[in-house]
């Protein structure tokens, strides 16, 4: 089967329409329906049902598809590991890390590589922890920055840094004018957490435990800048690494429990990465990650 052809079965099973796939391919529309007909005809059975002027995958089509999404996953890895073999100064590195990393040790970690490889180029993602694992399983991403030891069979993780977290209080909460805290006089705060899934959410929960309470949860969210934003407003406390920049909202130490989080990077086990992937790995685990905390 011609991999053109199967890219765009790809691009209509993902949602795009058959105008759009056309045009973008710049095939007329009578063409790409032939296309289509001719994966259908090789599989041997209907793979699209059409909706009113939209096609929909029929379940046959739905399992097709997740065989051709990682067919094209892996010719497109080999062509990339061949590519960096030839040139191994110039490819393309699929990085995922967690939304908190985003702002400080991603660009930084990024900028120091690229001082050694100019010609790097970088596919980033956002995720949670769950998302993070994902993308390794699927190939998707070739490293990934997250926080604690995911402890999944199969994902080697290694230890960069630990970050400190502090309890966010809002500007004008009772506690505002302190510099440090013990999390255990905080049980009767309300708490903003991240959604379960969330590593934060976890660790949060676990020194919470340790200082003896569970955390009475009034809001949840998915970014921590939503979180702060939370906090300033003033509707609760949160556990959540020190601000980049100036924040209305003040950070107290916590002193009675380890409030910390190791920072760390992870890999598929018994994969053999690019060679630029592989040398981004070792910059990082030689120290090219530092904390600006």
């Amino acid at each position: 089967m011609d991999l053109a052809v199967l890219r765009l079965f790809q691009q209509v099973a993902s949602g795009a329409t058959v105008t759009d796939t056309a045009a973008r391919a710049r095939l007329t529309q009578p063409a790409l329906s032939r296309a289509l007909r001719r994966v259908e005809h090789e599989v041997g059975t209907t793979l699209f049902q059409r909706t009113g002027r939209t096609l929909r995958l029929t379940p046959a089509g739905h399992a097709f598809s997740a065989h051709a999404e990682a067919v094209l996953d892996r010719y497109d890895q080999g062509v990339r590991e061949v590519r960096e073999l030839v040139d191994p100064d110039a490819g393309t590195i699929p990085l995922a890390f967690l939304h908190t990393l985003g702002t400080w040790l991603v660009p930084n970690v990024i900028r120091g590589f690229r001082e050694q490889h100019p010609r790097a180029r970088f596919v980033l993602r956002q995720h949670g922890e769950e998302g993070l694992i994902a993308e390794l399983r699927d190939g998707t991403a070739d490293l990934v920055l997250t926080s604690d030891d995911p402890g999944e069979p199969g994902i080697e993780w290694r230890r960069l840094l630990t970050e400190p977290l502090r309890l966010a209080v809002p500007p004008d909460h009772r506690l505002a004018d302190r510099a440090e805290i013990r999390l255990a006089d905080a049980a009767d705060e309300t708490f903003i957490l991240l959604r379960p899934g969330y590593g934060l959410r976890a660790t949060t929960e676990a020194l919470c435990a340790a200082a003896g309470f569970t955390p009475h949860v009034g809001f949840e969210g998915e970014e921590v800048d939503t979180l702060r934003g939370l906090v300033t407003a003033g509707l609760g406390v949160a556990l959540l690494p020190p601000p980049q920049a100036a924040s209305p909202a003040p950070h107290l130490r916590v002193t009675d429990v380890p409030s910390e989080r190791d920072i760390g990077v992870a890999w598929q086990a018994g994969r053999d990465l690019p060679p630029l992937s592989a040398a981004f790995r070792a910059h990082v685990l030689r120290g090219g990650v530092t904390s600006s905390r």
